[in-house]
C-alpha cells in the first residue's frame, strides 16, 4: 500500500470516527446542563418567561437549564455570546421583538440577527394597548384617526426612548395611515405613562399590564389592543386592525433561537419540547396572569416571522427617521 493511499484511508477513517461521535451526542442530547442567555434583566416579562419556561422544558430534557441574565445594550451582549457559542445545543437564547427591529436601529450590530442563529419557536407576547387621556375627543381608533388628520401634529404620544415598542408602535400607526403623531421621548416607561395621565401627552401605547389599572379605574381611556387577536383578559377591546387599520400588528414577543449550525434534530427536540411545555395549562394560566398570550410554531415559522418583522420594521424606521447610538 502506498504512502498517499494510507494517508487516505486513515482521513476517512479519522471522519467517520468524528461523524459516529457527534451523531452520537445528538443522540444522547441533552447530556449535560443547558445555559441560556437572556439579554435582559431579572424581573422584566422576558425573564419571567424564560424562567417559567426553562425550568419546565428541563423537566422534560432531564437536564437542569441554567439562565444567565446578561442585559444592556439593547441586547447586543447576550446575543454576541449566543452567535459565538459552540452551536452544540447547550446555549440557548431568549429574545424579543427587539431582535428583528436592532438591524434597522443600531449601526455595525456585531452579528447578524438572521445568518448567526437558528430560530426554535416563539414562546409568548404581551400586547399594548393604545391609551388617550380622557380628555383627548376620541373613543376609537377611527376617532383618534380623524383627529390626527383633522389636526396635523397636534397629537403627541410618549414612550420610553427612540426605538423602543411604544415608539414603534406609533410610527407604525403614523406609516399605515398617513398621519402625524408626534413622538416624545421619556427616560423611561414610569415618567411616559404618569405624563399621559396628566395630559401633558395625549396618547400613549404602554403594555396592558402596566396601565390596566388606571384604565378601568377611568383614569385613561383605552381605544384598542395592539396584538393580531383579542385579548382574553380584556375580551371587549378591539385590535387596532379591526377598529380601522386592517393588517396593524405589534407588540412585545418573546422567543427561543440557538446558534447557527445547531443540528437540526436538536432544534426540532427543543421545539417538539417546548410546544408541550407551552401546551400546557399551567404553562397558560401563568402567562394569562403576566398578562401575556402564549406563542408556538415550528422553526420554518418563526424563520419566516422574523424576516417578515424585519422588512416591515426596516420600512416603518426609515420613513420615521429613528435611530439609536448606542456606546458599548
Amino acid at each position: 500500500m502506498n504512502v498517499s493511499l494510507r494517508r487516505l484511508l486513515t482521513t476517512c477513517a479519522s471522519c467517520a470516527a468524528l461523524a459516529a461521535t457527534a451523531a452520537q451526542a445528538v443522540d444522547n442530547y441533552p447530556s449535560r446542563p443547558i445555559r441560556l442567555l437572556v439579554p435582559y434583566a431579572i424581573g422584566g416579562n422576558a425573564d419571567i418567561m424564560a424562567r417559567l419556561v426553562s425550568q419546565r422544558l428541563a423537566d422534560r430534557l432531564g437536564q437542569q437549564i441554567v439562565v444567565d441574565n446578561r442585559p444592556g445594550a439593547a441586547g447586543m451582549i447576550a446575543t454576541e455570546i449566543a452567535a459565538r457559542a459552540v452551536p452544540d445545543g447547550y446555549t440557548m437564547l431568549i429574545i424579543s421583538s427587539s431582535h428583528t427591529v436592532n438591524p434597522s436601529l443600531i449601526r455595525k450590530l456585531p452579528y447578524d440577527s438572521m445568518k448567526d442563529f437558528s430560530p426554535v419557536s416563539p414562546v409568548g407576547s404581551t400586547p399594548m394597548l393604545v391609551v388617550v387621556h380622557p380628555s383627548v375627543p376620541a373613543n376609537s381608533i377611527k376617532d383618534l384617526i380623524a383627529l390626527a388628520k383633522a389636526k396635523p401634529g397636534y397629537i403627541n404620544f410618549g414612550s420610553n426612548g427612540n426605538g423602543s415598542p411604544a415608539n414603534l408602535a406609533g410610527a407604525l400607526l403614523n406609516h399605515m395611515m398617513g398621519i402625524n403623531l408626534v413622538h416624545v421621548a421619556y427616560k423611561g416607561t414610569a415618567q411616559a405613562t404618569t405624563d399621559v395621565l396628566a395630559g401633558h401627552v395625549q396618547l400613549g401605547f404602554p403594555s396592558m399590564t402596566s396601565v390596566l389599572p388606571h384604565v378601568k379605574a377611568g383614569k385613561l381611556k383605552a381605544l384598542a389592543i395592539t396584538s393580531a387577536q383579542r385579548s382574553t383578559v380584556v375580551p371587549e377591546l378591539p385590535t387596532v386592525a379591526e377598529a380601522g387599520v386592517p393588517g396593524y400588528q405589534t407588540g412585545i414577543w418573546v422567543g427561543l433561537l440557538l446558534p447557527a449550525a445547531a443540528p437540526r434534530p436538536i432544534v426540532n427536540q427543543l421545539n417538539t419540547e417546548l410546544g408541550k411545555v407551552l401546551s400546557a395549562p399551567e404553562t397558560r394560566e401563568r402567562f394569562t396572569r403576566m398578562g401575556a398570550d402564549v406563542l408556538y410554531s415550528s422553526p420554518a415559522e418563526f424563520t419566516a416571522f422574523m424576516k417578515t418583522e424585519m422588512a416591515k420594521w426596516a420600512k416603518v424606521i426609515k420613513e420615521a427617521g429613528i435611530r439609536v447610538d448606542l456606546v458599548r
